[in-house]
């Protein structure tokens, strides 16, 4: 089961996920994440046609709960802003199903069990399109079986697994975009100066490169917490219509301390921050965390690390080869727990980000990629 991303000119319609036989590769269904005229949430884009409607791009891999037999995929925003905003204020934009969504589909028909859309109408590229973590956590009283994810924004909202129903939401603090979050439906109340004017700059934060981007979260299932690798970035953004796209962000630092990468550790049954580390580096690949304490990271720097999950502190470390862009592994293989990443091939996120921290440069390893593995003995790690 795939989605598939991008979806701009020449692909009208927007993206889609498909279901593929493993025996034969023919397509057992296909669930479109642009919804269509006549179809539910096909009444969210003014009226505008199919082929007017753009992206709905499935960036990451779903993930499934064999309990509730349900498949949870992300979705990203649209390309072309103005199919939301013509003929309406530019307050009240089109929501644009199913646009920066979580979408609940059965995996046997590809049906739709339920959605929720994070952040309707959304024209600024911060689209929630990320990996979504489930989890079992005490919420009022009982357990509730949940799904959370977090858009570019860094809010993350948790929604209970089997019916889509609002829970709560935990903001990271690296945003300005939204300015409140009503507590029983999660709707946001947007800032009125960060709405659309053609031609006009706005300051928004963070860019759309992301508090959150492709890099991963990771969950401790016994400890209900959550590492969340982030960025401290913002942009100049202006709305120009007219164009295959229509927006023009211009990312810049946040303007704070010169600090860009940033790791914060969240328990997910209380919303509370536990810890959080900032560094001069940007934050470029996946967390790992393991049951035994540790936390893998790597930034662009050339570091990667080994914190204590408790407090963030770093218990190992090494410089690699290259920047160690990827989403590192753990495994098991005779009676001993290794550690692997690569380094050299890079990814979007490492390369658009870098401009913010000049000094630091990573190297490709002459063009090539590098497979790092490292074996857990005891406190230390031997290469």
């Amino acid at each position: 089961i795939q989605g598939v991303g991008g979806c701009i000119n020449p692909y009208p319609g927007g993206c889609f996920i498909a279901a593929l036989d493993a025996k034969t590769g023919r397509e057992v269904w296909r669930f479109n994440t642009i919804a269509r005229p006549g179809q539910p949430g096909g009444d969210t884009w003014n009226g505008a046609p199919v082929d007017e409607r753009f992206g709905g791009s499935v960036w990451l891999s779903g993930s499934y709960d064999p309990d509730l037999d349900l498949l949870y995929f992300g979705i990203g925003q649209t390309y072309k802003t103005a199919t939301l905003i013509h003929g309406k204020t530019i307050a009240d934009r089109a929501a644009g199903l199913y646009t920066d969504s979580t979408v609940a589909l059965k995996p046997d028909t590809g049906s739709l069990a339920w959605h929720y859309q994070h952040l309707p109408g959304d024209v600024w590229d911060l689209d929630w399109g990320y990996e979504r973590t489930l989890a079992t956590i005490r919420h009022d009283g009982k357990d509730r079986r949940i799904v959370t994810s977090a858009g570019k924004l860094g809010i993350f909202d948790a929604l209970d697994a089997r019916t889509g129903d609002y829970l709560y939401s935990i903001d990271v603090g690296l945003q300005n975009l939204v300015q409140a979050i009503d507590p029983k439906t999660g709707a946001k109340t947007l800032n009125p100066a960060a709405m659309p004017e053609v031609g006009v700059d706005k300051y928004i934060c963070p860019s759309i490169f992301g508090a959150r981007s492709w890099p991963a979260t990771s969950y401790n299932a016994r400890s209900g917490v959550m590492f969340v690798p982030l960025n401290e970035t913002c942009m100049n953004w202006s709305w120009q219509p007219g164009g295959v796209f229509d927006v023009f962000p211009r990312p810049v630092a946040s303007g704070k301390d010169g600090l860009v990468g940033r790791t914060q550790a969240i328990d997910l049954k209380t919303g509370r921050t536990l810890w959080t580390v900032r560094e001069r580096a940007g934050h470029v690949s996946a967390l790992l965390a393991t049951a035994g304490g540790l936390v893998f990271e790597g930034t662009k720097d050339r570091w990667f690390r080994a914190r204590d999950d408790r407090n963030g502190k770093i218990l190992w470390q090494v410089r690699l080869d290259a920047s160690p862009a990827a989403f590192p592994i753990t495994y098991e293989a005779g009676g001993e727990q290794y550690v692997a990443v690569t380094t050299g091939g890079g990814n979007p996120l490492e390369q658009n980000i870098g401009f913010l921290t000049s000094e630091i440069s990573s190297p490709t390893s002459g063009g090539g990629t590098t497979l790092w593995v490292f074996k857990l003995s005891g406190s230390a790690s031997k290469h």
